[in-house]
């Protein structure tokens, strides 16, 4: 009978009826988790040192975060693609590339937003250069924490979702 051995019923847990290259090639959803987030904190460091660096340099704000955003979202599609989701290969560009930037987008939309109003806010109090940078570069950082979630969760179920994500077997037998 099935689920059962030796007339008990059987204590093997659901994921042992799972083939043993689904359950050990696609990453479960803390790991991915983890690993999306590492990409990000990243591709935020790339952003950051991109965000100082033009701001030091007199850029506006608006301009400067939405470069250093540019700056941190590429390599961060493409590290969080192939090591968070085990996506490998080309990526589609309907089923993968326009929903990535229409998350990442949304997202940029918001820290650019965010970052441009603190901008305004921050010019008639006539910070000195260095507190003005640290403002702004807190606003945007707090910008990137208040999204992760609901973009790794988006990203999650609709971008990267399906059978797509499990990856080969590195050996074959």
């Amino acid at each position: 009978m099935a689920g059962m051995h030796n007339g008990r019923v059987s204590t093997a847990s659901a994921a042992a009826a799972e083939p043993p290259s689904a359950r050990l090639t696609r990453p479960r959803l803390l790991v991915r988790l983890f690993r999306a987030a590492t990409s990000s904190a990243l591709a935020t460091g790339i952003s950051q040192a991109t965000l100082i660096g033009l701001l030091w340099a007199g850029a506006a704000p608006a301009l400067a975060s939405a470069l250093a955003f540019v700056a941190g979202a590429v390599p961060n599609f493409l590290l969080a693609r192939r090591w968070a989701w085990g996506r490998t290969g080309t990526p589609a560009v309907k089923r993968e590339l326009v929903p990535y930037f229409c998350v990442i987008g949304a997202a940029g939309v918001a820290s650019v937003g965010l970052t441009t109003l603190a901008g305004h806010l921050t010019e008639p109090l006539d910070l000195s250069g260095f507190v003005r940078i640290v403002v702004l570069d807190a606003v945007f950082l707090g910008s990137y924490g208040l999204v992760f979630i609901a973009k790794f969760a988006l990203l999650d179920r609709f971008v990267f979702r399906g059978a797509g994500r499990t990856r080969e077997p590195r050996f074959r037998a």
